[in-house]
């Protein structure tokens, strides 16, 4: 993908564009993320969580939410005029799970967001990623009043190889939410460079 910008001279200079996943459990924060760090309107498709979900989503730990993404969140952040990252929220009930296939497809890279009070339920955003071979990394949302854990201890919990970047984070914060998709892309990059040259 190419984004195409101009300079002042008028001659059009295409910057590399990138599509990065912004995944997790429900209620970890994906929505808050795309949306403090989007540089354009963030396209959002929430609905209220009403009582045709009991039973069905869990709620435990995030007893106050009200809404809920049932496709994707979508945002744009350009890095440096060479990189445009083009951000995809997935939606996080197991119910629509089935929507992360589509929405990995032709990703170079995914955040993992986990929550400290539910850390186990990063375990299946983890897996996916690890099965489809998609190099991610792990943003430990750090809310209000939650457990505080170590980068080591999360690492353990959630079994992670030890070239998987892991950073605490706050999904409201501009620079916070920065500062995870800038690791993510030197993760990239240096997966690339440790890869063998083929002949």
């Amino acid at each position: 993908m190419e984004s195409e910008k101009f300079d002042p001279s008028g001659t059009p200079h295409l910057a590399a564009s990138v599509k990065i996943l912004v995944a997790g459990g429900f209620g970890v924060g994906k929505t808050t993320m795309v949306s403090a760090i989007s540089e354009v309107a963030p396209l959002r498709t929430e609905e209220l969580i009403t009582e045709v979900s009991t039973g069905v989503d869990d709620l435990s730990g995030v007893e106050s939410k009200t809404t809920t993404t049932v496709a994707l969140d979508f945002g744009r952040l350009t890095i440096d005029r060479d990189l445009v990252l083009y951000l995809f929220g997935t939606p996080g009930q197991d119910r629509f799970w089935f929507l992360w296939d589509e929405l990995a497809r032709g990703a170079l890279g995914a955040v993992v967001l986990a929550d400290t009070r539910r850390l186990g339920n990063s375990f299946a955003a983890v897996d996916f990623f690890e099965r489809r071979g998609l190099p991610f990394m792990v943003g430990v949302n750090c809310f209000d009043g939650a457990p505080r854990y170590t980068i080591d201890e999360v690492r353990d919990a959630l079994d992670l190889d030890p070239q998987t970047p892991v950073l605490l984070c706050d999904a409201r914060d501009r620079a916070s939410c920065k500062t995870v998709l800038m690791t993510l892309v030197e993760h990239l990059i240096e997966r690339v460079q440790r890869q063998p040259i083929a002949t």
